[in-house]
């Protein structure tokens, strides 16, 4: 087992390059379960869950092969698997995404119940109504979703939530679906248009990525292609928030600036400067001795990111006053509450509130990762925690951060990874 053993106290200076983004990759592999041909994906974040997702790949047919870092080669070395293992499942929210593929191009599919982070309930009933509305049948039988169909056929789908892995699935199948498909209500996230962007190199025919109607007509065929992933923005506010909780200055390279737009306006309130440098690609956060309590309210994009609640939150603990965080995606996004009163922090929660006091000081001790976020917001707190802070679990934020340790290093943190006998 490893573990972070983190001393605080040191401002972070310096630049750090963000690399390609976790929840853009993940969906754009799961599609090549429909394409003909090679795929090259660049800017591939090396992570446990790109891991786990080749490992899916590979029992369902797909041969991967990595010739140069950051490059992922992708291609279909055997055909007509239809089941996704359990024991792969189990350790990754994402591996659901081959349903929609399995069915547009296999005409089966059999996906047990995902597993993931315990951040809340995450139920799959909307991606199963996507894909019976394709002309599917679903059945759930012992934690295990079968769905059988000939050729999809395209139709008019209305989302109950703007769900971004449901949007994944169903866009996923309307590629290869007879006619027409509308999805309504769709997810707007950056990640959803990296995916059609994806899928229309490939040959599908998508209109209204990134807006709430998303229009797709159906092809026959999708041939492989080269595609490289958006930066990811979840890793860049982490990044960002690194600089502002220490009082640092840190040039987050490899950044849209458009997708960290709510990132950036609550660090502005906060009293940090935030620029755009020249290179377009790139921001600097410059933190100041004192930052204001904020409020905040998670929505889904464009509004501020459920992902990022728990570094802000950390990031509160250090503000000038009182902040309420508010999360209305995830019930469950507050597991890390604990371990930051462990380190000396003064946060009370009802229901899906949070109340922070501000300006505590933190106090060094052996914390647990409590998921993904939860273990990168513990690792912010221990930033500027005195004494040395211990941060276990730590397979949970190997999930979503690429060596995270070596670019906290490369920014002056006192930080090294052990592992445990």
């Amino acid at each position: 087992m490893e573990k972070l053993v983190i001393t605080g106290g040191y401002p972070l200076q310096g630049k750090v390059r963000v690399a390609g983004a976790k929840n853009a990759v993940l969906p754009l592999m799961a599609a090549t379960l429909m394409l003909t041909g090679e795929t090259v994906l660049e800017e591939v974040p090396a992570l446990e869950d790109v891991d786990t997702m080749v490992q899916v790949l590979a029992y369902l047919g797909i041969e991967a092969r990595s010739d140069v870092p950051g490059q992922l080669c992708l291609k279909p070395a055997a055909e007509g698997v239809v089941a996704a293992p359990y024991e792969l499942v189990r350790r990754m929210r994402a591996s659901f995404l081959v349903l929609g593929p399995l069915l547009a191009c296999r005409g089966r599919a059999e996906i047990p119940l995902p597993g993931g982070c315990a951040i809340g309930t995450r139920p799959v009933d909307l991606h199963l109504k996507g894909m019976q509305a394709l002309g599917a049948e679903v059945v759930l039988n012992q934690g295990t979703i079968s769905a059988r169909a000939g050729r999809l056929k395209g139709c008019h789908i209305y989302l109950d939530f703007p769900s971004v892995g449901a949007t994944e699935n169903i866009l996923m199948a309307a590629t290869l679906a007879e006619g027409e498909t509308v999805i309504e209500n769709a997810a707007v996230e950056p990640e959803v248009v990296d995916l059609a962007n994806f899928l229309s190199g490939a040959g599908a025919k998508i209109k209204g990525a990134g807006t709430s109607i998303v229009r797709v007509k159906g092809v026959k065929e999708l041939r492989g292609t080269r595609h490289s992933i958006i930066p990811d923005r979840i890793e860049a506010g982490t990044f960002m928030v690194a600089a502002a909780i220490t009082g640092g200055s840190v040039t987050v390279e490899n950044v849209v600036y458009e997708h960290l737009k709510p990132v950036v306006a609550k660090l502005m309130e906060m009293g940090c400067s935030v620029s755009v440098l020249e290179s377009g690609d790139a921001l600097r956060v410059d933190a100041p001795s004192g930052l204001k309590a904020v409020d905040i309210k998670t929505m889904p994009y464009p509004g501020f990111p459920t992902d990022m609640q728990s570094p802000f939150l950390a990031l509160a603990t250090q503000t000038q006053g009182t902040s309420v965080v508010t999360e209305t995606v995830f019930e469950n996004r507050f597991l890390l509450v604990p371990e930051l009163k462990r380190l000396g922090a003064n946060v009370r929660t009802e229901g899906r509130t949070a109340v922070i006091e501000g300006k505590t000081p933190l106090t060094g001790a052996k914390v647990k990762a409590p998921d993904l976020r939860g273990g990168a917001a513990l690792i912010l707190a221990a930033l500027v925690a005195q004494d040395e802070t211990e941060v276990h679990n730590l397979y949970h934020v190997k999930r979503g951060y690429e060596n995270l340790e070596e670019k906290l290093a490369g920014l002056g943190a006192r930080v090294r990874l052990v592992v445990d006998n």
